[in-house]
């Protein structure tokens, strides 16, 4: 099962990833270029859960297929989902793909300028998805 400490090792290795807490210590808020690309708490009766931006179409059929996969906690509910990783039930490699899909999505809407000081990013299929 994946912990908060795999959560922060492959969140924070993303390129150009950075770590904040805007909203206090407990939060881990990742970003890109300054733009938010995911987020996880642990605690709080709730376990551990993490935040991620996702295609809406998408976002809505993971919810349909995962009962762990919910929407978004205090954001846009059409964007993003939370999963509930406490719960078990979410394979590994599913988790991963939406944390990268999450940044993917972020970075793509980063100016060009901006996409183009950042490192290549291959992700898990090993495809240059830049």
């Amino acid at each position: 099962m994946i912990g908060p400490a795999d959560l922060h090792r492959r969140m924070s290795a993303l390129p150009g990833a950075a770590l904040d807490h805007p909203f206090g210590p407990e939060v881990q808020v990742y970003k890109v270029a300054g733009k938010v690309f995911g987020w996880f708490v642990e605690g709080g009766g709730q376990g551990l859960r993490v935040t991620l931006k996702c295609d809406p179409v998408l976002a809505e059929a993971l919810r349909a297929g995962h009962p762990a996969i919910r929407p978004g906690y205090h954001t846009d509910k059409r964007h993003w989902n939370t999963l509930q990783l406490s719960e078990g039930g979410l394979e590994d490699g599913l988790v991963w793909s939406l944390v990268e899909g999450s940044y993917e999505l972020v970075r793509a809407k980063l100016p060009k300028k901006v996409q183009a000081t950042l490192a290549p990013f291959s992700g898990s299929s090993g495809r240059s998805r830049r």
